[in-house]
């Protein structure tokens, strides 16, 4: 018996409520670290101010044994990209420190990240943060029934290649729901007028992974922190969002 190709599911609008609900508690966490985070910490005491925020909010962690992952967020740090393991490291001012969480809440996930600049960072980190959070809010605005979701995508390159900066290609948004990746695979390039449209219910995660030098990526001898093979710096930021008529609603946000 073949396997069946996996199909995007649309919800319905109990459901995508649901889904808020995950996404208000995953940006709860964000919210807690941007404002507690500094030199000093480990990245460990980071990942389990999150996972405290997660439990006391009566939800669980959507990352915590997915595939074998160890703990509540990917922490990864300047020239890592995604999937950083909170370890002993101590955070140090001028780090950019990227914080992926993911939380499942009443049958439901959600999916969002931001990169900090912790203490005094340079004019190029900045601007590196600023273009990538620009690419995802160029993308969510591109988002809405009826568009390719190739529109979205080239949105998001053209946004981070104008800049001057490297968009990395091995690593996709994905869709969200039951599952914490489900069908489509949304890369961060591509073309207007290609790809599947978008229809209203579908919820997918947007991530634009951006980096200051080439767009290839290694991945570290623990298996699971994925770097840029250049060693040039490294963004990324997330959210879970909603197609709807009118546009995207953000689901991970306050």
């Amino acid at each position: 018996m073949k396997n069946e190709k996996p199909k995007i599911t649309l919800k319905s609008q109990a459901e995508i409520e649901k889904m808020k609900k995950a996404g208000h508690i995953a940006a709860l966490v964000l919210d807690t670290i941007k404002k507690e985070i500094k030199s000093g910490m480990t990245t460990k005491q980071i990942d389990q101010m999150a996972e405290k925020i997660i439990l006391e909010n009566q939800a669980s962690c959507s990352f915590k044994g997915f595939g074998g992952f160890p703990a509540a967020t990917c922490i990864s740090i300047n020239e890592e990209v995604v999937h950083g393991i909170p370890t002993n490291r101590v955070i140090k001012d001028g780090d950019l420190v990227g914080i992926d969480v993911g939380v499942y809440f009443l049958g439901y996930h959600s999916d969002t990240a931001v990169t900090i600049g912790v203490g005094e960072i340079s004019e190029n980190k900045q601007k590196l943060l600023d273009i990538t959070q620009e690419a995802l809010k160029n993308g969510i605005a591109a988002t809405k029934s009826g568009v390719c979701l190739g529109d979205v995508q080239a949105a998001i390159q053209t946004t981070i290649e104008s800049a001057g900066f490297g968009v990395i290609r091995d690593l996709s948004g994905h869709g969200v729901g039951t599952q914490l990746q489900e069908p489509p695979s949304i890369p961060n390039f591509g073309r207007k007028g290609t790809g599947l449209i978008l229809k209203e219910g579908m919820t997918i995660a947007l991530e634009p992974m951006v980096s200051t030098g080439d767009y290839h990526v290694k991945i570290k001898a623990d298996g699971w922190a994925i770097v840029t093979a250049d060693g040039s710096l490294s963004a990324h930021f997330e959210h879970t969002i909603a197609v709807t008529k009118k546009g995207a609603e953000i689901l991970t946000q306050l």
